[in-house]
C-alpha cells in the first residue's frame, strides 16, 4: 500500500494535475480489466473555481453489480483541495483524504487485475483540485473548496453504497492528540451510535495498537450549511446517506492547519488506506458490521426518526 501512497502523492503534488491524469494512472493499473472496472471523472464548476470528481467502481466476485448478494462498501476521500495555489505552493495536509482513498482504489484495482478479487463491490470517490481556496477556522485555518458540501455529497455519496468509510485529514483541533489514524463512532440517520467492535478489531490488526476513537458532537453530523461549528467535513457523507458511516481521521499530536504544506506523513496515509481495504474485505464477505442492526431498530422505536438532523433546520 505504501508504494501506491507514494505514487499517488507524487501524482497529486503537481499544479497541473486533474482528474483525468489520476484516472489514466488507475486505468494503467487495471490493464486488461479496465472494461470491468468503472473509472469516471466529472468536472464541476463552482464560484471559486472547479474540481474533478473521480469515481472508481471495482466489482466483487459476488457483488451487487454482477447480480450477487455481497454488500457494497463506499470509500470517500474527503477534503477541500489538494493544493492552495496560488496562496501556498505544493501539496497541502488537507489532501491526505484524497491520497488515502486513491491509494485504496489503486490497490483494489491492482488486486482485481491480478485475479485477487474481493467478494463485495467497492466504490471509491474523491475529488481533485490543486487550486483550492482557504478559509478561517479555529484553532487553525482550513482548506475551502470550489464547490459546496451539497455538490460533494451529490457526487460522492452514491445510492449503491451500503456503508461508508469517510477518510479525512483531522489535524486542525486540540481534542485528538494522537499521531496516526483514529476512527469515529458509527453515524446513521442522525444518530451517533456506539463504536463498532468489528471496526475496533480492524484498527487493532492494521495499526498494531489500541484503537484511537475521536469524539463527535451532534453539530459534527449536521450539514455545513447550518452555520454551526464542525470539527471538519469528515462526517458530512452521513448527512446525505441513510446507511452507516464511519470516519477515518488522519491525526496529529498538535493542531496542524489543513492548508499547511510539508505536513503529510506517508505511513499514516497508508494506515488509513489499509484500514479501508480491510473493512472492504470484511463488509463484503459479511463478517464485519458497522452497527448492531437490532439495537438500531430498538433505538429508533424508542426515540423516533432523527433524520431531521441531516437537514439545515431553520438556518
Amino acid at each position: 500500500m505504501l508504494k501506491h501512497v507514494l505514487t499517488i502523492l507524487d501524482l497529486l503534488d503537481d499544479p497541473r494535475v486533474d482528474g483525468e491524469r489520476v484516472a489514466a494512472h488507475l486505468r494503467g493499473l487495471a490493464g486488461e480489466a479496465t472494461r470491468q472496472i468503472g473509472i469516471d471523472v466529472t468536472r464541476v464548476e463552482g464560484d471559486k473555481g472547479h474540481t474533478d470528481f473521480v469515481t472508481v467502481r471495482v466489482p466483487g466476485s459476488a457483488g451487487r453489480a454482477g447480480g450477487g448478494d455481497a454488500r457494497t462498501l463506499g470509500v470517500i476521500g474527503r477534503l477541500g483541495g489538494i493544493g492552495a495555489r496560488p496562496e501556498r505552493i505544493g501539496y497541502v495536509s488537507d489532501g491526505d483524504g484524497a491520497t488515502a482513498a486513491l491509494a485504496t482504489a489503486a490497490k483494489v484495482v491492482e488486486m482485481y487485475a491480478r485475479g485477487d478479487r474481493l467478494r463485495g463491490d467497492v466504490i471509491i470517490g474523491t475529488h481533485i483540485c490543486a487550486w483550492a481556496p482557504t478559509r478561517p477556522h479555529e484553532p487553525v485555518p482550513f482548506m475551502d473548496s470550489p464547490v459546496d458540501m451539497g455538490v460533494m455529497n451529490d457526487n460522492e455519496v452514491l445510492p449503491e453504497m451500503e456503508a461508508i468509510v469517510s477518510i479525512d485529514t483531522t489535524k486542525g483541533n486540540r481534542v485528538i492528540n494522537h499521531r496516526g489514524i483514529a476512527i469515529s463512532p458509527t453515524v446513521r440517520q442522525g444518530y451517533i451510535l456506539p463504536v463498532a467492535p468489528d471496526l475496533v478489531s480492524v484498527y487493532e490488526t492494521v495499526c498494531g495498537e489500541p484503537a484511537q476513537v475521536f469524539p463527535l458532537s451532534t453539530q459534527d453530523i449536521t450539514p455545513y450549511a447550518n452555520g454551526l461549528y464542525h470539527i471538519n467535513s469528515i462526517l458530512q457523507p452521513a448527512v446525505a446517506a441513510q446507511v452507516p458511516v464511519v470516519g477515518v481521521a488522519l491525526t496529529a499530536v498538535t493542531a496542524v492547519a489543513g492548508s499547511a504544506t510539508g505536513a503529510s506523513h506517508e505511513v499514516d496515509i497508508a494506515l488509513a488506506a489499509r484500514y479501508a481495504l480491510e473493512v472492504a474485505k470484511g463488509f463484503g464477505d459479511g463478517s464485519l458490521s458497522f452497527c448492531d442492526e437490532a439495537e438500531f431498530a430498538a433505538l429508533t422505536r424508542l426515540y423516533g426518526d432523527a433524520t431531521h438532523l441531516q437537514g439545515v433546520g431553520n438556518a
